[in-house]
C-alpha cells in the first residue's frame, strides 16, 4: 500500500507546483476510485476569489462531476498538506473512505495536528486516515513557497 500511496501522492505534487506557479499555495490533491484518478484539485483560493477553493474541496468537485455523484464511496483522497477543518467536513459529506497526507499542519490540521475530526465518535462518517507519506517533499514544497514569498517581500 505504501509505493501505491507514494505513487498518487506524487500526482497531487504535481498539481501542487502548478498551484505555486500561480502564487497560490502549493497544496494539490487527487481522488482515486478503483486504481483510476477521477478527480484533480489544487489551492485556488486567490485567483478563484473563492474562500472554499482548496485543493481537497476542487477534487471533490472534480470527481463528483464526472461520476455524476456527490458521494464518493471507496474513493481515497491524497493531499500534499493535511485536511483543515472546512475540508475534513466536505471529506467527510463525500464519504470518502480513505484520506492520505503527506505534511501535518501544525497551525489548521483536522486529522490529528490541531483536532481529528476524522476520529470524532459523535460523527456519522469516518475515514481511515493516513498521514506522512512523502511528508518531506510535501513539506518541502511549502516551506519553499514561503521562503520566496518572503524574499520577495524583503527586495520589494
Amino acid at each position: 500500500m505504501q509505493a501505491q500511496d507514494e505513487r498518487y501522492m506524487v500526482h497531487a505534487m504535481q498539481l501542487a507546483r502548478e498551484a505555486g506557479s500561480l502564487d497560490e499555495v502549493p497544496v494539490g490533491a487527487v481522488i482515486v476510485i478503483d486504481g483510476e484518478i477521477v478527480g484533480r484539485g489544487f489551492n485556488q483560493p486567490i485567483g478563484r476569489h473563492d474562500p472554499t477553493a482548496h485543493a481537497e474541496i476542487m477534487a471533490l468537485r472534480d470527481a463528483a462531476a464526472r461520476l455524476g455523484n456527490y458521494r464518493l464511496p471507496g474513493a481515497t483522497l491524497y493531499v500534499t498538506l493535511e485536511p483543515c477543518v472546512m475540508c475534513a467536513g466536505a471529506i467527510m459529506h463525500a464519504r470518502v473512505a480513505r484520506v492520505v497526507f503527506g505534511a501535518r499542519d501544525p497551525k489548521t490540521g483536522a486529522a490529528g495536528s490541531v483536532v481529528d475530526l476524522f476520529a470524532e465518535d459523535r460523527l456519522n462518517h469516518h475515514a481511515e486516515v493516513a498521514g506522512g507519506v512523502l511528508a518531506e517533499a510535501c513539506g518541502a514544497l511549502l516551506s519553499g513557497f514561503f521562503a520566496a514569498r518572503r524574499t520577495k517581500t524583503v527586495l520589494a
